[in-house]
């Protein structure tokens, strides 16, 4: 993937544009500022009631960056872990959407929505309401690898069109089942009859929507996402997250300047991949588009993806094959 995002992907509950205006606060000013090279990795803990999309144009603003992009959508609903990439750290966008994320999620039993979240109108109801050990009892069916049907409103096509489009048009939308991994799945709490909340780990292209959905038509209670915050995206874990309002508090204390205090290194986004150091000469080489050699009994046996540096900079991702290593991406000015 070469850009910012993929949308060859689907993202965890991929979100939708608002049917109106969303009050999402202060929005960042509007007047002219010039663009800077910046790369780098923003953590950003993203408020409830705005868009990923809105997000990335506020960090992109506030840093006075040409480029942005970020690692796995959120919905409107949903606040917490959105990693944005500034610059050179959108080449490494990919490996962070391939890491697991974790949510911590409210179930509101008793109603099924059209979008499987509170935002939605409902299409079911129920009186009926779980008990905490049939929902004990329904969690071993939702770990590991699972079937899941995505939700109707989401960004996913159907022959070139967006699925929220068609269902907001009053087309019925059917989307195939795929194949999800829930790494682990656990109830933290029931505060009420009508709520519990819980926490799960999942791999690329889960959508916690459904899983309220499935959750309460398996218990025949019907059930909804009343509240969703994403924890961790890879190794961006909740501690590491900064949220907007503090990016711009710092920016206006320093007339406008970019908080660059948030500004995590390119090479965070490559924590998953082997490293490779080698040398100036290597580095020439691999700089130009030219594979190198492992050379020696003591060469590292490496093959897939790779994060090469040279003198303690990040210089590119390469593919480790056979002893040799081929550049794939070219990190011009990454630090």
């Amino acid at each position: 993937m070469s850009a910012p995002l993929d949308s060859a992907h689907p993202t965890e509950d991929a979100e939708l544009p608002p049917a109106a205006p969303v009050e999402t606060g202060r929005e960042a000013p509007r007047k002219r500022r010039p663009k800077r090279d910046v790369d780098g990795w923003v953590l950003l803990d993203k408020p409830v009631g705005m868009t990923s999309t809105q997000a990335v144009g506020a960090v992109k603003w506030l840093f006075q960056a040409k480029k942005a992009g970020h690692a796995g959508t959120l919905d409107p609903l949903a606040s917490g872990c959105l990693p944005i990439a500034l610059g050179e750290a959108t080449k490494t966008v990919p490996f962070v959407m391939d890491g697991r994320k974790v949510y911590r999620f409210t179930v509101r039993w008793g109603i099924e929505t059209d979008t499987d979240d509170s935002e939605g109108q409902p299409v079911e109801t129920s009186e009926a309401r779980p008990t905490r050990e049939a929902i004990l009892d329904l969690l071993p069916r939702f770990r590991g690898e699972i079937e899941q049907v995505p939700p109707a409103y989401s960004a996913l096509k159907i022959n070139g069109e967006r699925a929220y489009d068609l269902a907001r048009d009053g087309i019925e939308v059917q989307l195939a089942a795929r194949t999800v991994v829930i790494h682990s799945l656990e109830l933290v709490e029931q505060p009420d009859a009508d709520h519990a909340v819980f926490e799960a780990e999942c791999g690329k292209g889960t959508y916690v929507r459904s899983l309220a959905r499935d959750f309460g038509r398996a218990l025949g209670v019907r059930g909804h996402i009343s509240a969703l915050r994403r924890t961790r995206v890879g190794t961006f874990a909740e501690e590491d997250l900064v949220p907007l309002a503090k990016l711009r508090e710092v920016s206006e204390s320093m007339d406008d300047a970019p908080p660059l205090f948030a500004l995590r290194p390119v090479e965070i986004g490559l924590d998953s991949l082997p490293a490779l150091r080698v040398s100036s000469s290597d580095a020439a080489r691999l700089a130009h588009g030219q594979p190198i050699i492992l050379r020696g009994r003591d060469a590292p046996v490496l093959e897939g993806p790779v994060a090469i540096t040279a003198g303690g900079r990040l210089i590119a991702l390469g593919e480790a094959e056979a002893g040799e290593i081929h550049p794939k991406r070219i990190f011009h000015s990454a630090k």
